[in-house]
């Protein structure tokens, strides 16, 4: 007996450890592909590097700079880039688990893979060189460098693979998020934050307050991750005759200090006129903003209505859905998600829908399917690479108007003087008559919009009499001052172009229309500046506080009372900083994602006892509770969340320091003085090489950040080569 019980425990033995080993190995052989499009021609590209490590990349052609961009992004943060890249395959669940899992059934709800593959082909063959060469790149790196491939087979990946990139995440800029999440967890919708349709005023819509419930700030659907929804930015133009000398421009992104959608800063140089100095986000072979020779640009995000939700009219099998009088098969395939847990990943079967209209997405309320700006198009890839070689605000503007790019407000300045401001979006062309702020009736054709307004419809400033422009994520009906502003009544409500305003905002057009003179000194006392308003939700916020009753509380007392007393500035000197930098966080995300806000009586107890818990005291000064951390540095830092000092998001470490991982990140200042060449200065909050602790470059721009400094871009190649730390020449060969 003991024999036949020993045999049987060794039969399960191996029938357990057949099946782990199985868990543990079937995915990259799932992902194999016998069949890429691999690079037949030669690249060559120099990368110099200069005293931060920035890389500026030289080649003969277009392609061949590519190529190199490749190579230095991937010699710096190769581990990000693997990410980004497992997300265009749909394999992120492979490295990032149940969180990773949720964006690849988004880059499947999405067909991200099928855009590429149906409009790939027609981009201009030089675009598609470009992202063929930039593939190259990183197959020769991943090859070069096994020991670093942290997912089997993920390479060789080709041209299309990238533009699958691009498919996925585009839509997040303008919070598609906003609706997967809500409709796949079965939840109402959040309000869009344009105007009501005439004749629809919607309910329920009444001005967010504390106090209300408060829902999670998950986003676990966004490629973007959950700090995706607080993506921002600050941008300024100035033209000469507001300057007093050159015309200026100031890009001032906040995005997170690291991953995929963090900004990776380079210098690109070819023979065929292709000349940039800005960043750029993983996966993508050209800068995204920055400028060239003649012109630049800097972007934040927009928030117009982009997406239209339907309900369709299921029949009782629950595959057919009525459209025009008709019944029509719903598009269902079958994926497969991997989901890695501990040493093995699951294979996890989805179905996926689709309609005439989009994506569907079924929940206990039923199937809904949507469809957005921007759906099924992928010719940004294009007009970003067109638009880095543009030398006239003409031409720019050609490029823009193709309507290619799906979102985000371009603030523009160029050589001649010229300041321009566009809020670009690929708004839905909807007709006037339906309610378009609400779920609309699946199957009604006269609801199916094809592609979006003219690029005449949009918001748009070209050298404003006030000499300058700005956008801080705000409506763009205050952009450019008293006098230059436009009026929301010129643009029709079926736009949906947003109505909010910032803090940011807030300041930026008071400071900006109170100074006479918009010199380098003024200007960077406003960029950095560290004020608040009490205004919009920081005013709801305080007169929430002060109608507390704390008669029961005595030190909840004391922290209100010293919060009334605040002069309302995250600059580190105020008594009350901490604490308000603490409370103020909350309620700029609920006003951002334009959810409620949590209750200000708990909020004011937990942000007490967690000063009290690890300062000893309710007043401890701001820099030593806000800091910017990199391996061992640590550095004190002011701002707070939605200042123009942005200091956004933070994690709290075990020490309840907070560790700034999503504010200003790649800032970059730019002059064109009259008859001169450009320049420009720039800022990381780290360093060139924010994943390797080994490299100088890890952390070595974090003194300057905090204290408000920049270092020059090297644009012209004799500052370069005046500047080079490293130069080497990297090649493929078929």
């Amino acid at each position: 007996m003991r024999k036949w019980f020993g045999r049987i425990l060794f039969a399960l033995f191996v029938v357990v450890l057949v099946g782990f080993v199985a868990l543990a190995s079937w995915e990259p052989f799932w992902a194999k592909r016998d069949q890429v499009a691999l690079a037949t021609e030669s690249y060559s590209a120099e990368i110099i590097r200069d005293d931060y490590g920035v890389p500026h990349i030289y080649g003969e052609r277009d392609r061949d700079v590519a190529y190199g961009v490749a190579i230095a992004h991937a010699e710096d943060d190769f581990a990000t880039l693997q990410d980004v890249l497992a997300m265009a395959r749909g394999r992120y669940g492979a490295i990032a688990g149940e969180d990773g899992a949720a964006i690849d059934y988004v880059y499947h709800l999405l067909d991200a893979r099928g855009t590429a593959e149906r409009h790939y082909p027609q981009l201009p063959e030089d675009t598609r060189a470009l992202f063929e060469a930039y593939a190259t790149g990183m197959n020769d790196y991943a090859r070069q460098n096994p020991e670093e491939v942290k997912l089997a087979n993920l390479f060789p990946i080709d041209g299309k693979d990238v533009a699958a990139g691009f498919a996925l995440r585009q839509p997040f800029f303008f919070g598609l998020n906003n609706v997967i999440q809500p409709l796949v967890q079965g939840e109402d919708l959040r309000r869009e934050f344009g105007p009501d349709i005439p004749g629809f005023p919607r309910e329920g819509s009444r001005p967010l307050r504390a106090g209300d419930q408060q829902e999670g700030e998950d986003v676990a659907y966004s490629p973007f991750g959950p700090d995706g929804v607080h993506n921002g930015s600050n941008a300024f133009a100035v033209a000469p005759e507001k300057s007093g000398g050159p015309t200026t421009l100031i890009s001032n992104s906040h995005q997170p200090l690291r991953g995929g959608v963090a900004w990776y800063e380079l210098v690109v140089e070819s023979e065929e006129g292709w000349h940039y100095a800005g960043a750029n986000f993983p996966g993508s072979p050209f800068p995204f903003l920055g400028h060239n020779r003649d012109l630049g640009w800097t972007n934040t995000v927009n928030t117009p209505d982009m997406v239209d939700v339907y309900q369709l009219e299921m029949d009782e099998t629950g595959t057919r859905y009525r459209f025009g009088g008709e019944w029509r098969d719903l598009e269902i395939r079958t994926v497969t998600l991997p989901v890695r847990i501990g040493p093995v990943v699951l294979p996890i079967r989805r179905d996926i829908h689709r309609s005439v209209h989009g994506p569907v997405i079924a929940n206990e309320n039923g199937h809904f399917a949507f469809r957005y700006g921007g759906i099924d198009n992928i010719g940004q890839l294009d007009a970003y690479y067109r638009l880095n070689k543009a030398q006239s605000l003409e031409e720019w503007e050609s490029i823009l108007a193709r309507m290619d790019i799906p979102s985000t407000n371009f603030i523009y300045a160029d050589k001649a003087g010229n300041i321009a401001y566009v809020y670009n979006a690929a708004i839905p062309d909807r007709p006037e008559g339906p309610n378009w702020r609400s779920v609309l009736d699946g199957s009604d054709p006269d609801l199916l919009w094809n592609g979006p307004v003219d690029y005449e419809e949009l918001p748009r400033y070209v050298n404003p009499p006030s000499g300058w422009l700005y956008n801080a994520n705000n409506a763009p009906y205050t952009a450019a001052g008293p006098g230059s502003d436009l009026s929301p009544e010129e643009f029709a409500p079926e736009l949906g172009v947003e109505l909010k305003q910032t803090n940011r905002s807030r300041r930026a057009w008071k400071l900006l229309s109170d100074a006479q003179l918009l010199d380098r000194e003024n200007l960077k006392r406003i960029k950095y500046d560290t004020g608040y308003e009490r205004d919009g939700y920081v005013a709801q916020l305080w007169s929430d506080l002060e109608a507390l009753d704390l008669s029961d509380e005595a030190r909840l007392a004391e922290a209100r009372d010293m919060l009334m007393e605040w002069d309302f500035t995250a600059d580190s000197e105020g008594r009350a900083d901490a604490l308000a930098l603490l409370m103020i966080r909350e309620y700029m995300s609920c006003s951002y994602q334009n959810k409620p806000c949590p209750d200000v009586r708990e909020e004011l107890a937990k942000h007490t006892a967690h000063l009290e818990t690890h300062f000893g005291r309710i007043d401890p000064p701001m820099s030593e509770l806000l800091r910017l951390r990199q391996g061992d540095v640590d550095l004190p830092l002011d701002g707070g969340s939605d200042t123009l000092r942005a200091s956004t998001l933070w994690d709290v470490h075990e020490d309840g320091r907070l560790a700034l991982r999503h504010g200003d990140s790649f800032i970059q200042w730019v002059e064109w003085d009259p008859g001169e060449r450009v320049t420009s200065q720039s800022i990381q909050p780290f360093g060139a090489a924010t994943t390797r602790p080994d490299s100088p470059h890890y952390d070595d721009q974090m003194q300057l950040f905090v204290q408000h400094r920049l270092k020059p871009v090297h644009f012209w190649r004799e500052d370069v080569l005046a500047h080079a730390v490293s130069r080497k020449r990297v090649t493929h060969t078929p």
